[in-house]
């Protein structure tokens, strides 16, 4: 597990006025003192606090083999590369209580959401349902949107944020498009180029790009069948795969055209590659709403 972020549980037989754990109770975040949100005290330097929603699943380490919460390391690298500070969230109830100290939120990728949260009955090919999971991530995103705070959902993050607003999901994309292109390799990333709509957020924050052949890396084997209330597709695959959605603006638009609004997801894995920009929109989306 070493290129894995590992949170194991609080210690036993310690004060209960110490803080032993890093995973926090629904409780304890309700009872706490308000966060201080006036200037550098928010954060070391002032930088924006971004959570991403992490695993929680058996692991291996040193002499240990344990249940533990997890994610790879490349989600909290990217982050604090572009000068966030990553902090993992855990499945558990009531995290989404920790909304109100974050400036944004990454989605991660992982298993296959539970079809019956979107009114079917699961494949064979869908498996490793995690129903925790899922109802702390509909929880996050929920609080998160609630907020305004800046948003980034990532591979199962768009399936997680597309079932959120009532859409459906393609339960094996290769039974659709005839060919596993977008999952080529267990373990691994493949790659393949997307195309992304003019004007869209996406487009703005990869200015720079060829919007019709942007490469991306790959591994998901599920994709987006009916898109949920008020989201727009803004990125495709060649074979018609919805590669990426915005939460549209009041005015039908896409979100966040000045960046403090940034609601937004990418089937693909950015932290996989070395293209860092949609971390760094996100972190700059979250800097602008910290105080003065």
């Amino acid at each position: 597990m070493g290129n894995s972020l590992l949170l194991a549980g609080s210690r036993p037989g310690t004060a209960a006025a110490r803080v032993v754990s890093v995973v926090v109770t629904a409780e304890a975040l309700r009872d706490a003192a308000p966060h201080p949100r006036a200037g550098d005290d928010h954060a070391p330097g002032g930088r924006p606090v971004i959570g991403i929603s992490a695993y929680a699943e058996r692991a291996r380490w040193g002499a240990w083999d344990t249940p533990a919460v997890l994610l790879p390391r490349r989600y909290a690298d990217s982050v604090a590369a572009v000068g966030g500070i990553p902090v993992l969230l855990p499945p558990v109830h009531g995290v989404e209580y920790a909304a109100a100290r974050l400036d944004g939120l990454i989605l991660a990728g992982g298993e296959d959401i539970d079809p019956a949260e979107y009114g079917a009955h699961a494949a064979p090919e869908t498996v490793s349902i995690r129903p925790g999971r899922d109802a702390a991530e509909f929880a996050l995103v929920a609080a998160a949107l609630e907020r305004g705070l800046p948003f980034l959902g990532i591979c199962r993050g768009l399936q997680v944020l597309n079932v959120a607003r009532g859409g459906t999901l393609h339960q094996h994309l290769p039974d659709l498009v005839g060919h596993d292109g977008h999952s080529p390799l267990p373990g691994g990333y493949g790659s393949h180029p997307v195309r992304i709509a003019p004007g869209s957020r996406l487009a703005a924050i990869l200015g720079d790009a060829e919007l019709d052949e942007y490469p991306v890396p790959t591994h998901h084997h599920q994709g987006v069948d009916r898109l949920g209330d008020g989201l727009i597709a803004t990125a495709w695959a060649a074979d018609g795969v919805i590669e990426a959605v915005e939460l549209a603006a009041p005015d039908g638009g896409a979100n966040g055209g000045d960046g403090s609004g940034m609601a937004m997801a990418v089937q693909w894995h950015p932290e996989a590659g070395s293209d860092l920009r949609l971390f760094r929109a996100l972190v700059a989306a979250a800097a602008r709403l910290l105080p003065a």
